[in-house]
């Protein structure tokens, strides 16, 4: 079948009509689909790097309960609450207000131990300690006190001495005696002038509850039995 020259040029026309229809039909949706992600993204780039945005991420996490905003581990949480818990003084033979008492003596005793003056008996010096100490010490304190030699010095010297203690930790206890380590401070004024003078002893009660008195004393560093 032969055309002529306006057919031809009717059925050109037509075919790139065509072509042109299924170019749009293919190609406008995809690149109105490819183009439409980007705004998205682009309007809620500001959403995410914004300051109001950041601010109300993390408080929405902080206000959700923590077992919600992050797991805790399985002894994480209970961890605190079991050692809250623990009674520590269940495992002691004294109470809490036991060790509380036998501290209070033990810090009274020695800085009376390190207060004296020249003009003090024997005696007298070792009464401040009465209800603090034993018998047995109060004997050996008097007898240290009026040494003969320490009698003299003390005299002619005209000193005064003035203690301060401060318990430092427990050494030993057991069912009706502790063993404090305690740290004394001696400052003592005579006639040849003042110094300070520091020591830490071992001092051992005996007793209970609210009644305990000190039954020996002695430097740290030699131990206590």
């Amino acid at each position: 079948m032969d055309f002529t020259p306006r057919q031809l040029k009717a059925v050109f026309i037509l075919v790139v009509v065509v072509l042109i229809a299924v170019g749009y039909w293919l190609i406008v949706p995809k690149v109105t689909h490819a183009s439409g992600p980007p705004a998205a993204a682009a309007s809620s780039a500001p959403a995410a790097t914004g300051s109001a945005p950041a601010a109300t991420g993390p408080a929405s996490a902080q206000a959700r309960p923590p077992t919600q905003a992050q797991p805790s581990t399985p002894g994480g949480a209970a961890s605190p609450a079991t050692a809250g818990n623990v009674n520590i003084y269940s495992w002691l033979p004294f109470t809490e207000q036991d060790l509380a008492a036998a501290a209070a003596v033990t810090v009274q005793f020695c800085v009376d131990y390190n207060t004296y003056s020249y003009t003090e008996s024997a005696a007298a010096y070792v009464a401040k300690m009465n209800g603090l100490i034993t018998g047995e010490l109060a004997t050996t304190l008097q007898a240290s006190y009026q040494t003969p030699g320490v009698v003299s010095t003390r005299t002619s010297q005209q000193q005064v001495s003035t203690g301060t203690a401060a318990i430092s930790s427990l050494r030993a206890f057991g069912p009706s005696s502790l063993t404090f380590v305690v740290s004394t401070a001696q400052h003592l004024v005579s006639s040849h002038g003042s110094s300070t003078g520091n020591a830490q002893y071992a001092v051992t009660l005996t007793g209970s509850g609210n009644s305990w008195r000190v039954s020996d004393i002695e430097l740290s560093s030699a131990g206590n039995s």
